[in-house]
């Protein structure tokens, strides 16, 4: 070591450079989201959008639209679906003026936020669990009737819709969801068919398991 110099002025031996990322390695994440809407909210609503489609009662399905202009119109945006090339579309809200979108006005489109709401996963697997689901509500009207049938196409649905599973593997909480909220606001069933759900549930189980 040369006198008065320390230790940790001396130059290093071997120390490497910071390697500068490689625009073509994938290293980087250039689509990083950056909208004014967080991704996952842009998410919920074109899930929120494609179970109002599914919604077999109109009403139901206007609930689910509500929820979902409710939850984009909090950061300020207007929802609408672009039927050309089935999108939902976010607008800033200051671009519709008499519930038309006023692009002519617009300086700066890419504020607009799309989300493709055909030919995705989410849709392949829906029809994957509602080819399920219709299978095992027609072996119960076929084996148990039309009212634990009713009771079961009610649970199909909410598990289908909601979670996109098949709905013999809902869990503790899901059915509870079901029994206490679904049902209640969206099935309107009968005397009979309310007083065997319960049964409903237990036969589920039972014909999952055959």
């Amino acid at each position: 070591m040369t006198p008065g110099r320390d230790a940790s002025d001396s130059e290093p031996t071997s120390r490497s450079e910071p390697e500068s990322p490689d625009p073509e390695s994938g290293d980087e994440n250039p689509s990083e989201w950056t909208k004014e809407i967080p991704q996952e909210t842009v998410e919920e609503a074109s899930r929120l959008t494609r179970v109002a489609r599914r919604a077999g009662d109109p009403a139901e399905a206007t609930a689910y639209r509500r929820q979902r202009d409710q939850l984009i119109s909090g950061y300020g945006f207007d929802a609408r679906v672009r039927d050309s090339d089935d999108t939902l579309v976010c607008y800033p809200a200051e671009w519709i003026e008499d519930g038309k979108v006023r692009l002519d006005r617009v300086t700066d489109r890419d504020r607009a936020i799309e989300a493709p709401l055909s030919g995705s996963g989410d849709s392949d697997e829906w029809d994957s669990v509602e080819t399920h689901n219709a299978a095992l509500v027609a072996q119960i009207r076929a084996e148990y009737g039309q009212s634990h049938a009713t009771n079961a196409r009610a649970l199909a649905d909410f598990m289908g819709n909601h979670y996109t599973r098949r709905f013999n593997t809902a869990t503790p909480e899901q059915l509870e969801e079901f029994r206490t909220e679904y049902y209640r606001r969206n099935v309107w069933p009968t005397d009979n068919q309310r007083e065997l759900l319960e049964r409903t549930l237990q036969i589920l189980d039972e014909t999952a398991e055959k």
